[in-house]
């Protein structure tokens, strides 16, 4: 006798039920999705090529040096070269985008995540699965929701990507030193002012690592993206596979790693590691307040 759950039905009908019952809201994202992604799009490509190049490669030079400020001006004149710039810039509005939906719920969802012990015990097992689920397989509810376009690409984005966010998010606050913390407590600080002058400055480096994966999952769906119509580099991917166009496929490709490498050492430039002169400080004045005379004093009984 053979036994089956019937695990599919029961997904299909919750969309289902999802798509008839919550038009409202799926409309109301679809909407403010696409704007968001218009008007980046619209910053990004109505500016002359060299004018973007020029303030990317300033913003490089400020981050990194001359060295990355000239890599970045030559890997974007290589996807001029290779006439991919407008596709590029789509992708690059798709991806901040959807990166920056992802981070918007992702870092508050693991802030709570490493303040409350039972809100992480069910994030984590929330974000495996997440992790884990196929990429494609997002691109069902996607399309059932939102048909073609920019937005069931931006759905099955954030939902691919959010993960690292919370995760990195709530590993960097639990790694906070608590000698740090209970210094900060010792000084009469509160707990929300901890948490923005000592726990997330000291936490920033697992924060920026988390933002940096976050991106790099976010461009690793452009193919996918152009599946759904999105367009941008993805769709020329897309074309090429269907018509097995090696030259478009790889100026395609290499455009999208030239994006990656960029946006990667952008994020990495923001993510070194900053507060350890808060450390410092707040051990040093701690220890000057246990061994001032006015500490001893109060030791004192009257």
């Amino acid at each position: 006798m053979d036994v089956r759950i019937p695990v599919g039905s029961w997904i299909e009908s919750g969309i289902d039920w999802i798509g008839d019952n919550l038009t409202w809201l799926l409309d109301l994202l679809g909407t403010v999705w696409t704007s968001l992604y218009d008007a980046v799009e619209w910053v990004v490509i109505t500016p002359p090529a060299i004018a973007v190049i020029v303030v990317l490669a300033a913003l490089a030079l400020v981050a990194r040096g001359w060295k990355f400020a000239l890599g970045t001006a030559l890997g974007l004149a290589f996807i001029i070269g290779v006439d991919q710039w407008d596709n590029a810039m789509s992708t690059l509005a798709l991806v901040l985008v959807a990166a920056g939906l992802a981070l918007v719920v992702g870092i508050p969802l693991g802030i709570w995540a490493a303040r409350d012990t039972r809100v992480s015990a069910t994030v984590k097992p929330l974000m495996d699965f997440l992790q884990t689920m196929p990429a494609f397989v997002y691109l069902i509810p996607a399309i059932a929701f939102f048909g073609i376009g920019v937005a069931p690409a931006m759905f099955a984005t954030i939902l691919f990507a959010i993960a690292p966010a919370v995760r990195l998010t709530e590993l960097g606050i639990r790694g906070v030193d608590r000698e740090v913390v209970e210094a900060g407590q010792a000084f009469g600080a509160t707990p929300g002012r901890i948490l923005r002058q000592i726990q997330l400055p000291l936490a920033l480096p697992s924060i920026m690592a988390g933002v940096n994966q976050v991106i790099m999952l976010s461009l690793s769906m452009v193919v996918i993206a152009g599946m759904v119509g999105a367009g941008g580099l993805g769709g020329d991917v897309t074309k090429s596979l269907s018509a097995l166009d090696t030259a478009l496929g790889f100026e395609a490709g290499l455009s999208v790693v030239i994006l990656a490498i960029i946006l990667d050492r952008f994020t990495g430039a923001f993510g070194q590691k900053r507060g350890l002169h808060l450390v410092t400080r707040l051990r040093s004045a701690a220890a000057s307040r246990a061994s001032s005379p006015a500490a001893e004093t109060e030791k004192v009984p009257a």
